[in-house]
Parts: C-alpha cells; sequence; structure tokens
C-alpha cells in the first residue's frame, strides 16, 4: 500500500507510525492490563506486528531504546525485516546518553529523549543535560529529537532554537513528572480534552516537524473521532505515532491506517 512519508531529518517515514508502549506492557490503564500486554506480546507476536506494518505502508516503530525491544528488531532484521526503529530513551532503563550510545550502535535511525526526562529536566531547572544529549545524537549523523507532555518544553526549545529535527508531541499530559521522570505503572492518569487543544495549538506554531503521539488517549478516545482529529491537525510535515494491542482486535493496525488515510482525504 502507499502510505504518505515525510522526511525527519533525511529518513523518509511514513504518517502513521507504529508505536512501542503495548509491546512492553505500557497500557497507561491498570497494572492488570500492563501484564496482559506483557504476556500478550512475546516476541513472536511483536514480529507479526512489525510485518503487518510494513505490508501496511508502514515503514517506521517507535520503541524503548531496551535490550528486549532491540532484542526482537534483532530477530525481526536477521528474518529479513526492513522496518525502521526510531530509539526512545527510557529513564528508568538508564542514564540518557548511555541509552542514546546503544541505540544508535544497535541501528536506530534516529532517536529523542523521553517525554517523562524532558518534563522533570524543565520542572528541576536542567535543561542543559538535553542540550548534550541532543547534541550527542548529532554527532551520530541521525535524526534528534525530544518528547514531552508538557508544552512548556517545546516552549523552550524554540526560544533557545534546541538543535533538533523533530519533536514528539504528546496529546495529554496525564501524569506531573516534577518529582520523577519515568511512568509509575498503576498511578492515576487525566487525560483532559483541554490539554490536547493546548498541544495542538502549539504544535501549529513549532519550527521543526512534529510527531503526534497518544492521540487514542491510551484507548479512551473513539477511534474515528480520534483520526479526524488529529486530521485537522496534522501539518504537511508531521506524523502520527499509535500503538495497537490486537489481543481483542487483529485489525487494529489495518483500521488505524484506514481512518487516518480516511481522514485526510477527507480534509477532516
Amino acid at each position: 500500500m502507499g502510505l504518505a512519508t515525510v522526511s525527519i531529518g533525511d529518513v523518509q517515514v511514513s504518517r502513521l507510525i507504529l508505536g512501542g508502549n503495548p509491546f512492553s506492557g505500557f497500557s497507561h490503564g491498570n497494572i492488570e492490563l500492563d501484564r496482559e500486554m506483557c504476556h500478550y506480546y512475546t516476541a513472536g507476536r511483536i514480529k507479526e506486528e512489525y510485518r503487518r506494518a510494513e505490508a501496511l505502508g508502514v515503514n517506521t516503530h517507535i520503541g524503548r531504546a531496551d535490550h528486549h525491544i532491540m532484542r526482537v528488531l534483532m530477530e525481526y532484521w536477521d528474518e529479513g525485516g526492513k522496518i525502521q526503529w526510531f530509539a526512545q530513551t527510557c529513564p528508568e532503563v538508564g542514564e540518557t546518553q548511555k541509552l542514546v550510545r546503544e541505540a544508535m550502535g544497535f541501528g536506530a535511525c534516529g532517536c529523542f529523549i523521553h517525554g517523562g526526562r524532558m518534563d522533570w529536566l524543565l520542572a528541576n531547572d536542567q535543561l542543559d543535560e538535553a542540550v548534550e544529549s541532543v547534541a550527542m545524537i548529532r554527532e551520530t549523523g541521525l535524526p534528534a529529537g525530544i518528547a514531552a507532555h508538557n508544552p512548556a518544553v517545546f516552549d523552550w526549545a524554540e526560544d533557545v532554537a534546541l538543535d533538533v529535527d523533530f519533536y514528539m508531541c504528546c496529546y495529554y499530559n496525564p501524569t506531573d513528572r516534577s518529582d520523577k521522570p519515568d511512568h509509575v505503572h498503576g498511578a492515576a492518569e487525566k487525560f483532559r480534552s483541554d490539554d490536547r487543544d493546548t498541544m495542538v495549538a502549539r504544535i501549529a506554531t513549532l519550527s521543526k516537524p512534529a510527531i503526534h503521539y497518544k492521540v487514542l488517549a491510551a484507548g479512551r478516545n473513539d477511534p474515528q473521532e480520534a483520526f479526524e482529529y488529529v486530521a485537522r491537525h496534522l501539518r504537511p510535515q508531521d506524523a502520527v505515532c499509535v500503538g495497537v494491542f490486537s489481543k481483542d482486535k487483529p485489525g487494529m493496525l489495518e483500521e488505524n491506517v484506514r481512518l487516518l488515510e480516511r481522514a485526510l482525504e477527507q480534509g477532516a
């Protein structure tokens, strides 16, 4: 199929990107669902999702820079798979620059700093770390980015002209990350519609391509409404990242592609 692509640095990325949270048990729902995702997503089933994605024209996966995802990707590539990997650093696994080095050495085609980490750096006045980490990614010659749930992170990045190729923009700001940058499984999370409106208003002003994510509010939003909302706010240079949990809905990825393409065609 012919999904459109956008340029992130010099990498051509499908406008729909396969997210990786469910593969690692991050449901943003409850601990029971986290565990269900972990049990369901064996290496074999993750590779099935990669194959399905590529058949649909989804050429890029955003996944964590941890040994679990890197091992599965290695197996998939060894078996002939071609999906590209944009690596997300993960603060609970290790120090940001260490993870950047590992991801770059393992075959990532881009890398960005975890959104919770960026929120924490902003809240604790330590954003110099982000400047150093982005510079380190830059040295590899691969696309560099930052993620955030708090739009104020992007205010800062634009003000300092941070040398990035893309922004990862979360539609929601579910939990405060001032004290702890990494996700807490089972923590109460809020998905407010005004957060979504605030983020897309900020995206409209950004100087770099944006990858919109958590657009379904971790399964809380109606998919058709969610993709129509995305289509209204997706700039020509932007893409959208959506994870899938196919256990009870095997055609979820196909539906996401169809809904996005239809919404974009209709100019929703």
